[in-house]
């Protein structure tokens, strides 16, 4: 297949034609919180396709933004990730994020939804200068998935799966967990009503809160499961 172009000497367009194509910036989302199987991407893409997505990937490659290689025994699996290139994506990437939270509505009959698809809200909203001298770990867990967010000094990462020692973990099913995260219910009623259950020292539960733009009164740290 051609590869479209813009045929613009403009930094923006040429963005555009590495990445205006559709899918592939949800790929991008996707590699965000770590390395993906070629069936991992499959399934977050659903309608995609494994054709197309064998050329998006192809094209990612060859644009120097992600790179495959084999997971260590007894895994053994081959994986995609992104390079450090593909990695400078990802603050283009939160400010879409953000914008398009006004836009999202409530859920569309048919439509798709994972909960570490709002990684990027919270990093969106991810308050830098609170979270200087802090490190910590929280584990979010929604329904069936798990993902957790570590906190160093200022920076969050946001990553797939169970924390070793997570200092707080959340509990929740999806809808409370868009409610929340979406700032559309605070995290205080949710808590006191049994919608989210938060187990660790109060005091991280108020900096994770505070630092991730989610506020919570103090008297709250009582509602702790």
């Amino acid at each position: 297949m051609t590869k479209r172009t813009y045929r613009q000497y403009c930094p923006l367009a040429r963005t555009m034609d590495i990445l205006g194509e559709r899918w592939t910036v949800l790929m991008i989302r996707e590699l965000l919180l770590g390395p993906r199987r070629f069936k991992d991407l499959l399934e977050a893409l659903d309608g995609m396709g494994t054709n197309l997505l064998s050329e998006r990937l192809k094209m990612l490659e060859a644009e120097g933004l992600a790179q495959r290689r084999t997971l260590p025994a007894p895994a053994g699996s081959a994986v995609y990730e992104l390079t450090e290139r593909g990695r400078g994506l990802e603050p283009a990437m939160v400010e879409l994020a953000r914008w398009g939270v006004e836009s999202l509505g409530k859920p569309r009959e048919g439509e798709a939804f994972r909960p570490s698809w709002l990684a990027l809200t919270l990093k969106a909203t991810f308050n830098a200068e609170l979270a200087r001298g802090i490190h910590e770990v929280y584990e979010f867990r929604v329904d069936d998935t798990v993902f957790h967010a570590r906190v160093d000094d200022g920076h969050l990462t946001i990553t797939d799966g169970e924390a070793q020692r997570p200092d707080l973990v959340f509990a929740a099913n999806a809808e409370t967990f868009v409610a929340v995260g979406l700032r559309r219910v605070s995290a205080l009623d949710a808590v006191r009503r049994g919608k989210l259950k938060a187990e660790g020292p109060p005091e991280s539960l108020l900096r994770c809160v505070e630092i991730l733009g989610l506020p919570m009164p103090a008297q709250s740290s009582s509602a702790l499961g």
